[in-house]
């Protein structure tokens, strides 16, 4: 059986669900985001395979999975912000210097958000911070030059490429090789098979590590919180994200703890040998330079549920190389295209983060599939994914055939508490018959709790 909806059958393949299964998804709405590409179908495919997974859970306990429909105004607008404040405001998630500059034969795109990253490229530019100096020292550099020495100063940058340009480039090549998932069973641990499934929660009981950052791992954390599952989240000192830290945080619990100290490497294996399930964002070998490569983790916690993605994907010369979501869709073409589609003088990109949402969405439904799967069999499982990988897809997906406005047929929304102040949080974009998307926590400020399980 295949899907009618775009993407879905691709997706729901990568996670191993069954072709049947398919029948239980629909969407509601109309229209799409303008775009090159096809973010809203993308959207309601991610969002529904993870739906599609909890689904599965249920079902394995009910007998009957329940149907699941995504609304595709809901779903494109949780590619953006689900958390509108009411008397205050967010931070600009962009730091003055993040953005697109003309350099001389070229575009490329600095990332400047994290302060250390930001250093890297003025030490690279010789500048002190002022956009009109750093404008003027791109200009004057080679993109490719430029990119290649901000990236070895330890900072982030990309080069916008076209798609073709991209396919052809090693890192391109070796992604397109790479698949969606990339699955491999871990040990086999009794713990895992003693997890009860409740219609009502189906995640309840299950606790889930959050070793993630900006923005896919919180959003898979995210979704697997609104069905129950015990989220901690956990940062090094000094980290911050206060543009959206309310989105990010909805459901979970914040702690941080150091773990390049003895005390911290201690408390970090305590909270893995006591997890069900473990997602993180790092690049490759940076949990294993502290101390905590795959085959250890899964030595602490015998049949762990180990989730993790990168930007550029886990093979080829850029496997460690540093990446967001908006670096990646200059690098794999997509703001090249989206020039020519809005006939625009200047790269222009998705109207939303969506690959880091579609990778979000996608390693939530691969959590909740090992988990299906570890009921059968009983091994844990490690499973990975990356934002070019997802680009990728996005970008086969083809051009976007535009029906008309989004049409959202259910606009209504919550009160919801805040540390910061009331907000209101939209409906949940998924309904998963019977079973409630919700969270029982508000947003917290990071840090905020001990680095312990309840």
């Amino acid at each position: 059986m295949t899907s009618a909806l775009p993407f879905t059958d691709e997706l729901h393949a990568a996670l191993g669900g069954a072709p049947d299964h398919l029948a239980a998804l629909s969407d509601t709405g109309e229209g799409d985001l303008p775009s090159v590409y096809r973010v809203t179908d993308l959207a309601v495919a991610a969002i529904g395979v993870a739906g599609l997974a909890a689904s599965e859970l249920v079902g394995s306990v009910t007998g009957s999975a329940p149907a699941v429909a995504v609304d595709r105004a809901l779903a494109s607008t949780w590619f953006g912000s689900a958390v509108d404040p009411i008397g205050w405001t967010l931070p600009s998630v962009w730091d003055p210097l993040a953005r697109n500059y003309r350099a001389s034969d070229g575009w490329i795109r600095l990332h400047t958000n994290a302060p250390h990253h930001r250093a890297a490229a003025l030490a690279v530019l010789g500048g002190t911070g002022d956009f009109f100096a750093v404008r003027r020292a791109v200009g004057h550099r080679s993109a490719v030059e430029l990119e290649t020495a901000i990236v070895d100063a330890g900072g982030c940058a990309a080069v916008m490429r076209s798609p073709e340009q991209w396919l052809a480039h090693p890192q391109g090549a070796a992604v397109a090789q790479e698949p969606l998932l990339d699955w491999a069973t871990g040990e086999a641990g009794a713990r895992g098979l003693s997890w009860t499934i409740s219609p009502s929660s189906p995640l309840g009981g299950l606790r889930v590590l959050d070793l993630t950052r900006v923005i896919a791992g919180p959003v898979a954390t995210r979704f697997l919180a609104a069905l129950g599952a015990d989220v901690l989240r956990v940062d090094p000192p000094g980290w911050e994200e206060e543009a959206i830290v309310p989105n990010m945080t909805l459901g979970k619990r914040s702690a941080r703890l150091d773990a390049k100290t003895p005390a911290g490497r201690d408390r970090l294996s305590e909270l893995i040998r006591r997890a069900d399930v473990v997602v993180h964002g790092y690049r490759a070998g940076a949990l294993d330079a502290l101390g905590f490569d795959a085959e250890t983790r899964q030595r602490l916690r015998p049949g762990l549920i180990d989730v993790s993605l990168d930007a550029y994907g886990f093979t080829g010369p850029w496997a460690g190389r540093r990446g967001f979501d908006s670096l990646v869709q200059m690098s794999s073409g997509i703001p090249e295209a989206g020039m020519a589609w809005a006939q625009s003088a200047e790269p222009t990109p998705l109207p939303v983060q969506a690959l880091d949402h579609a990778t979000g969405y996608l390693l939530a439904a691969a959590a909740m599939r090992a988990l299906s799967m570890q009921r059968e069999d009983g091994p844990g499982r490690q499973v990975r994914t990356s934002l070019a990988r997802v680009a990728m897809t996005l970008v086969n997906g083809g051009p976007q055939r535009i029906d008309g406005p989004l049409v959202e047929r259910s606009p209504a929304t919550e009160l919801l508490a805040t540390p910061w102040g009331p907000a209101m949080m939209l409906r949940s974009p998924v309904d998963i018959a019977g079973t409630p998307f919700e969270f029982t926590r508000g947003p917290c400020e990071l840090g905020s709790h001990p680095p312990q399980w309840d």
